[in-house]
């Protein structure tokens, strides 16, 4: 696995680990924060090998003797957080609502069951091997935040202010933003996606869309995508017009009586972004919007959502399938 083993500055104090690997799953980017003898980081990597990854390339950068004493998790969706626990005694900061919905979130150990012991050659099976079955989830232990809030939590990290926004329900259940107001930079975690279709389990796009206009408000000069690289506040304003296009062709195709998986189908077939990676995500979206528009209010299941776009991309990129 091809890792970063450097973390370049974003601004000054703000050292950035972007794995990367555009057109697949999990490889979500971590900021370092450093000032005197201070050090926190937002979000950790999936596994073991990436976390340690990290900390290998955080080591020039951190001050002697400091090491990482609080940890803020965008969300906690695992590719943000089953880093947690390889940083002992640090506070660990998210939204009450993200604490809140823990128990729909897959457990490494599951992961480790859904990599390794579902049919391969179903949908799922197939699907789940080719973009989790990298990560080593074995060992993993996942370790909750110790401190939530709900709103706006202020902290400072050495002389660097930091401003945690909650703008979630969104990505997810519990979503938050961080601003560092003297820098110009918003980490967006994955209120924002760069390169590929972006997934967002919670919803509604109005939300997402609302949460982007939120972080263009604070007027930042760089933004922290939760994966790809740094964005410009002109690209998230591109990154606006794709949301806000999606929810017009989904809710149109809502109002004309289709089902989600024809909905998802025809945005699909019309080219709708083909130059961004993992199509089958829009199934997802589509889904989730799908829900808000039918007023279904049980708790989503992220594997149901995961299995339904798997069967989209079996049927157009699996075995047996030619290359568009």
């Amino acid at each position: 696995m091809n890792l970063p083993d450097g973390l370049p500055l974003v601004a000054d104090g703000l050292h950035l680990w972007s794995p990367g690997h555009a057109g697949t799953w999990g490889f979500a980017n971590c900021l370092l924060v450093t000032s005197g003898e201070q050090a926190a980081l937002i979000d950790t990597p999936y596994d073991q090998p990436m976390t340690d990854a990290l900390i290998a390339a955080a080591a020039p950068v951190l001050p002697a003797g400091v090491a990482v004493s609080t940890i803020v998790n965008t969300h906690v969706n695992g590719d943000h957080t089953f880093g947690n626990g390889s940083f002992p005694g640090a506070e660990i900061i998210a939204t009450k609502a993200s604490a809140e919905h823990l128990c729909r979130e897959p457990t490494p150990q599951q992961m480790h069951v859904l990599t390794h012991e579902t049919p391969a050659d179903a949908p799922l099976g197939w699907y789940i091997r080719e973009h989790f079955g990298r990560y080593a989830y074995q060992g993993v232990d996942a370790v909750p935040p110790t401190v939530t809030f709900s709103g706006r939590h202020a902290l400072r990290v050495g002389d660097i202010d930091v401003d945690l926004i909650e703008v979630g329900p969104a990505h997810s259940a519990g979503d938050l933003i961080v601003h560092f107001p003297s820098r110009r930079v918003v980490c967006a975690g994955d209120i924002v996606f760069a390169g590929d279709h972006p997934v967002h389990w919670d919803g509604p796009l109005a939300r997402v869309i609302a949460a982007c206009e939120t972080i263009l408000a604070l007027d930042p000069e760089v933004i922290v995508p939760g994966h790809g690289p740094v964005q410009s506040p002109q690209e998230v304003r591109g990154y606006l017009a794709y949301l806000r296009e999606l929810e017009e062709r989904v809710h149109a195709r809502h109002a004309a009586g289709d089902s989600a998986g024809q909905a998802a189908e025809a945005v699909l077939a019309s080219g709708f972004h083909d130059e961004l990676g993992l199509p089958e995500r829009v199934v997802i979206l589509t889904a989730v919007e799908y829900r808000h528009l039918d007023h279904v209010t049980d708790e989503v299941d992220l594997i149901h959502l995961c299995d339904q776009a798997a069967h989209w991309a079996h049927r157009h990129r699996g075995p047996g399938t030619t290359p568009a």
